[in-house]
């Protein structure tokens, strides 16, 4: 692929309360998938010949549930950027809800797939990754409410959400662990995307979720601005 000489302009995008939020979840995220494997299938460390006191299922219980907690607040937060972060930050800017992001969502599905070798320059987020962290956003809220009838299936009001939506415990454990490894799959996605999307765009978007800036082609930025200014 030729690529051209472009002017490039940094762009702040994201804010603090995002990146907490990306790091947070991310961090919280990889801790449950480790403790959460252990937890549903702990392996067998100990014989009788040498049998010692042993609290690691505990442990990780714990570290399980502590995670968990920030896995809920990182949801929490998102949500309100979802409707009162910047621009670049809500749902109706990153969602298909008109006919310029299903267009743009079409227009990143072809890069995607390489059938094109034009990237979708977007600001915020693309809509194809809306898209996802849409379903990820859903996955969350599926395992909050899972994990939670899992750690207080007698608390009244956490019992009967949990026995309208999900019927017996057993069933939500099975859920619970069922998305649990829609979660892995999306860490890997998302790594895997990041890296390749750095080689084939010049977004630096790796170093976006540190600093809150983008890397964009002079001409998206001034078409941008043009549009409507930028509030962030």
């Amino acid at each position: 692929m030729k690529v051209e000489p472009r002017l490039y302009k940094r762009v702040f995008v994201w804010s603090w309360a995002l990146r907490l939020f990306h790091w947070t979840f991310a961090f919280a995220t990889a801790a449950l998938i480790i403790t959460g494997l252990y937890i549903h299938n702990p392996p067998v460390t100990t014989t009788w010949d040498e049998f010692r006191p042993s609290f690691l299922m505990a442990t990780l219980r714990y570290y399980h549930f502590v995670a968990a907690y920030f896995f809920i607040a990182a949801v929490i937060l998102r949500t309100y950027l979802l409707f009162f972060g910047n621009k670049y930050e809500r749902a109706k800017d990153f969602l298909p809800v008109n006919r310029e992001n299903i267009q743009s969502l079409w227009r990143s599905l072809k890069f995607y797939l390489y059938i094109t070798d034009e990237h979708e320059w977007r600001v915020g987020h693309t809509v194809l990754a809306g898209v996802m962290y849409s379903i990820i956003f859903f996955s969350a809220l599926i395992m909050i409410v899972t994990g939670l009838y899992l750690l207080y299936p007698d608390v009244t009001i956490i019992k009967k959400i949990g026995n309208f939506f999900f019927g017996t415990v057993q069933m939500a454990r099975f859920i619970h662990y069922l998305f649990h490894w829609i979660f892995i799959f999306f860490v890997l996605a998302h790594i895997y995307i990041a890296i390749w999307n750095d080689f084939k765009a010049s977004e630096a978007i790796i170093s976006g979720v540190f600093s809150g800036s983008k890397f964009l082609p002079a001409d998206v930025v001034e078409k941008e601005i043009k549009k409507e200014a930028p509030y962030i």
